[in-house]
């Protein structure tokens, strides 16, 4: 099972209750190019082919484009994707827990790199505050199509 660097500068780790189905909850959060549609901090998302583990896709979001790679697919739940973005080395895992009357989403990531040695706590605080409009745009989203 892969997992975040628990060494890197920067680590964050949140989570938010989805009242959703399941499927709708995870196809929404894995259909990538259909991430702009609800997700007004990804400006573009393009996968290379079918979401397996070693597709890529490429997105821009907050002014960086990033190519991400599939390490780890568990359909329905969990999902394991990273890569380079301005020196940054980032590592993204997303679990999926049905629970009474939805979902628990569960997200973790971590950043290395020189950029963020530089600046741990500022880029913290990015990341921070950028995974929470993540998951309030996810949850919002699939609470209105169930």
């Amino acid at each position: 099972m892969v997992t975040i660097d628990e060494t890197a500068p920067v680590v964050v780790r949140l989570s938010t209750a989805i009242a959703a189905p399941l499927a709708t909850v995870w196809d929404l959060h894995t259909d990538i190019a259909a991430w702009p549609a609800w997700n007004p901090e990804v400006d573009r998302a393009v996968p290379d082919g079918p979401l397996t583990p070693g597709s890529s896709f490429r997105w821009r979001t907050h002014g960086l484009d990033i190519v991400s790679t599939v390490h780890e697919l568990v359909a329905g739940e969990r999902i394991v994707w990273g890569g380079p973005a301005a020196g940054i080395t980032g590592l993204h895992v997303w679990t999926f827990e049905r629970g009474d009357g939805g979902v628990t989403v569960r997200t973790e990531e971590s950043w290395s790199g020189a950029p963020v040695e530089a600046a741990a706590d500022d880029l913290r605080k990015a990341l921070h505050d950028s995974l929470e409009k993540w998951l309030a745009h996810l949850k919002s989203s699939a609470e209105q199509r169930a």
